[in-house]
């Protein structure tokens, strides 16, 4: 089997932000290490991208934000807790679904190694969402949304 590049690249820089932090800190650490890391190894990405959902043909008012978006064709999902579940599968797939991609990564930085997971799900053709109106205009902005949101969270 052959290597997917982008997929090879996203792993690489989470080994060396895992090898670099280790495990223990809230998942809104890793997120900003990794996207500096994204940065410093030309990576593209955009980071918490707002992902509709629907219901029955209705756009609900709520919905899921993708950790990453790379290469606009990759998710990529962050976790920071002792053991990934199946509702964490289930959400990097329900994810993947959302996008219309054909593939994401459920990373986990809150064991002693870095876990990884592979999600794919081929959509039917015309569901894929056109997710490039959906930028952020500055990283600061989004580093001091994660922040905000995990404070008014209680993490």
């Amino acid at each position: 089997m052959q290597k997917n590049p982008q997929s090879h690249a996203v792993i690489g820089a989470a080994m060396e932000v895992h090898r670099e932090l280790g495990f223990g800190f809230l998942e809104a650490v890793y997120q900003c290490a990794l996207a500096l890391e994204f940065q410093e190894r030309q990576i593209s990405f955009r980071a918490e991208v707002p992902l509709p959902v629907r219901c029955k043909g209705n756009l609900l008012t709520c919905g899921y934000r993708a950790d990453f978006i790379c290469y606009e064709e990759l998710l990529v999902e962050t976790k920071a807790i002792a053991e990934l579940t199946r509702a964490d599968d289930a959400q990097l797939i329900n994810e993947v679904k959302a996008t219309g991609f054909q593939r994401g990564w459920l990373l986990n930085f809150g064991a002693s190694s870095l876990q990884f997971k592979n999600g794919s799900f081929s959509p039917p053709l015309g569901i894929r969402v056109n997710l490039r109106n959906l930028r952020m205009t500055s990283n600061q902005s989004h580093y001091e949304n994660i922040d905000n949101r995990r404070h008014e969270n209680g993490l």
